[in-house]
């Protein structure tokens, strides 16, 4: 069976090589310490948990769910928006169920985009950005971020000619993989770029909840006229470690979020019902539990900047998502440098070329495992440097 044009077209991928090699030296059953995995090693909450069981055995939770989510969850949602941001949302118009976020984000160019269309993406970035441009038929205008800029785009470098062309224009504060930050002001111009060239604006916010040193990242949306230009996707994943539950959503301009629906409408039947309830048991329940995650993430970043400091590695602070943006020492490539950490200190670190050009002198480190076993990685790294 021959695979599509599209799917034909698809770059190969970077971590191939990498996860090869992984396998190899876990089949040597040696002990290796994974700091690239972007998955919470914590369990989902409890009270999260026991709604999840006891929704199970409600008659009917069993069936197909709206495509578009339970009301009562985008109520949820809503009302999350407007305790944490100040945001008001109308649950049936302005939210719209996602099987995690990365599903809508996958689908938006879909719904939005016509082939030959430009999207702006941002480099390095998430990959499914471009890839989901690609598949679409759309075309990814690449907008660099770069550290001197503290990794936000300059609007201004854009060319007029491709944001005329340019449909949709993805962003990703607190960001994957730099773990930078974007202000109010920032999204302000954004606005009023999409504005100017009629630009839908997508803002992952994956990370909102996981910020340092007392930072509180703020949402697009709370952006004056942010729904006139945008939607924002978001995630019970990283907030509540609830990865492989799969849900989330996407919030704001009320067209597009219909234009969504719509298109879900048609290639899914909706999330797991038992799996809403429980996504609006945390949603609704006590801060502490993100209060607590910040708290654990915190140290778990201190102790890996501490042993990064040692080695002289550079790198800016982050101040929000569970990951650390790493220059790539003087002789390497980053793969060969990622190779050669596995290869030496049986630590895995994630090749910043799978995040982009731009990814090219970088490598990613992230804070999935407890801060023992960072010092004990930044350790072993030591003793191969």
């Amino acid at each position: 069976m021959k695979e599509s044009i599209a799917v034909q077209n698809l770059p190969p991928y970077l971590f191939a090589r990498m996860e090869k090699k992984i396998e190899e030296v876990q089949q040597q059953g040696l002990d290796v310490i994974n700091l690239a995995i972007g998955d919470p090693d914590q369990p989902t909450p409890e009270y999260i948990v026991a709604a999840m069981a006891k929704a199970i055995y409600v008659k009917g939770n069993n069936q197909y769910s709206s495509s578009v989510g339970l009301l009562p969850y985008r109520e949820a949602v809503a009302r999350w928006y407007q305790n944490r941001f100040g945001v008001e949302l109308d649950p049936r118009t302005e939210v719209v169920s996602l099987l995690g976020s990365k599903e809508g984000i996958a689908h938006i160019p879909f719904a939005c985009v016509d082939p030959g269309d430009v999207n702006l993406v941002p480099d390095p970035g998430y990959p499914v950005y471009s890839i989901a441009t690609q598949l679409a038929g759309g075309v990814a205008h690449i907008m660099p971020l770069k550290e001197e800029n503290g990794y936000l785009p300059l609007l201004e470098d854009i060319p007029t000619q491709v944001a005329q062309a340019a449909r949709l224009m993805f962003l990703n504060y607190p960001n994957n993989p730099t773990g930078a930050v974007a202000d109010i002001g920032f999204y302000q111009q954004v606005v009023e770029f999409a504005r100017s060239y009629d630009i839908l604006v997508c803002h992952d916010a994956a990370y909102s909840e996981l910020v340092y040193d007392d930072y509180v990242a703020p949402s697009f949306l709370q952006a004056p006229g942010a729904k006139e230009v945008g939607v924002e996707f978001h995630s019970l994943s990283k907030t509540y470690n609830m990865t492989g539950w799969r849900i989330g959503w996407m919030a704001g301009n009320q067209d597009v979020v219909e234009i969504m629906g719509r298109y879900k409408s048609n290639i899914d039947s909706g999330i797991f019902p038992a799996i809403q309830y429980a996504a609006i048991a945390a949603l609704d329940g006590p801060r502490d539990v993100i209060t607590g995650l910040q708290k654990m993430y915190q140290e778990r970043r201190d102790a890996a900047v501490e042993g990064m400091r040692e080695l002289g590695w550079s790198f800016q602070l982050p101040r929000g998502s569970f990951y650390i943006w790493v220059k790539v020492p003087q002789g390497y490539t980053t793969t060969e440098y990622c190779e050669f950490i596995l290869d030496n200190a049986r630590v895995i670190i994630t090749p910043g070329n799978g995040y982009g050009q731009y990814g090219e002198e970088y490598f990613r480190v992230a804070l999935t495992v407890d801060a023992a076993r960072i010092r004990e990685a930044m350790a072993r790294i030591k003793s191969v440097s």
